[in-house]
């Protein structure tokens, strides 16, 4: 038999409890039996460590399915895992919000974080016919770059950078707070460590100065207005020595004068008489490859859309390529000739005499409604 408690026990949640409710727990359990607030206490050491252990098995769906079956013999060595405080804060910093565990207690394992440098933007604006096929840019943005008086240390020429006297150069100071005490970045070195009592007059005392900074952008083929090209490594420096940041360039559309885009598709309006659309005809239609031929079929009403495959945008990641759509317009001219003014006429009278089975069904339905005994022009007055 094992000598450990029931992790649900340990807790103080039923069986089936959620996982926020574990979480809650086990938040609640960490601030009560946490070592700084009860220092020499070995029993809520235990029980602190025993909490954790209880955490570390129930958060997890899988470890707590094999718990719930086969009791500690179906974790063992899944939990308990902790040598000391520290490795706690490592597992479970994220319960609390982040690092604000360590920040809270101020205690456990001191870790040294390198930041990132501050990410960078940049805009490029695109021709459609651009966007389509890919293109490389050259675009300027303003970074940051190590001074070169001071060769970056912000101090004068001749003096050094010295240890910042209220955190030791640790970069953080503690507060106590009642039992607790809470771990902030240190606001004279501002989490540097260092302070500089003879700052370097070509950047105050910064060790950065800003340089305008001309990048190479490749820009895949697909890119649609609002997407972002991200080049890695070439944002801001890190503060403390960490990798640079990134850059993203932004991507703006210009609008076309002929095409109409819709994700990877694209829509063009196509012009055609009332002849072209009565009796059908080819057309040439314009594609960002060039000219394509296209059949018009006889009867074609306005709006009707056709579908040329493989002509439209391509996706930026998969390559596969939209299509083009055609939507056909059917122009009514506002000035006539005589002689078209003969043959509409012409048409009209022959129209007349030879409706056409659309139009003799709704002319059908006109002739009903006018005639049905609940018209209102056939009440009396």
């Amino acid at each position: 038999m094992s000598g450990k408690r029931d992790y649900y026990e340990v807790l103080g949640v039923p069986k089936g409890a959620a996982q926020d409710e574990i979480a809650k727990a086990y938040r609640k359990l960490a601030l009560r039996y946490h070592p700084d607030s009860n220092q020499g206490n070995e029993d809520a050491i235990h029980k602190f460590k025993e909490a954790a252990e209880a955490y570390e098995v129930l958060s997890d769906e899988q470890k707590r399915a094999r718990y719930d079956q086969y009791g500690h013999a179906g974790v063992d060595g899944s939990g308990g895992g902790f040598r000391d405080v520290g490795d706690i804060f490592e597992a479970f910093g994220d319960v609390f919000g982040g690092t604000i565990f360590e920040d809270f207690f101020g205690g456990g394992r001191t870790r040294s974080r390198v930041r990132k440098g501050a990410d960078l933007r940049c805009d490029v604006v695109l021709e459609l016919e651009e966007a389509a096929r890919g293109v490389t840019k050259t675009v300027s943005l303003t970074r940051h770059i190590a001074c070169e008086t001071c060769s970056g240390s912000g101090a004068e020429v001749g003096s050094q950078p010295e240890m910042c006297r209220r955190c030791q150069g640790r970069g953080q100071v503690v507060q106590s707070t009642g039992i607790l005490r809470v771990q902030t970045t240190c606001p004279i070195c501002r989490g540097s460590g260092k302070t500089i009592s003879k700052p370097c007059k070509t950047c105050d005392g910064q060790g950065l100065k800003p340089t305008e900074v001309k990048l190479e952008v490749k820009i895949p083929a697909g890119v649609d207005d609002g997407m972002r090209v991200r080049l890695p490594g070439e944002g801001q420096p890190s503060p403390d020595g960490g990798p640079r940041g990134d850059a993203y360039c932004f991507i703006h559309l210009k609008q076309h004068s002929i095409f109409h885009r819709d994700e990877h598709n694209l829509i063009i309006q196509l012009p055609i008489s009332y002849c072209q659309a009565a009796l059908g005809t080819s057309l040439d239609v314009p594609t960002l490859d060039g000219k394509r031929s296209l059949e018009i079929h006889a009867g074609t009403k306005s709006g009707t859309v056709y579908r040329l495959r493989g002509l439209g945008m391509p996706d930026p990641h998969s390559g596969a390529k939209g299509d083009l759509l055609v939507e056909t317009l059917i122009e009514v001219p506002k000035k006539l000739s005589k002689r078209q003014q003969e043959l509409l006429r012409e048409l009209a009278e022959l129209e007349e005499k030879e409706i056409t089975p659309e139009r003799k069904g709704f002319m059908d339905r006109i002739m009903e409604y006018f005639t049905a005994p609940n018209s209102e022009t056939t009440k009396t007055k």
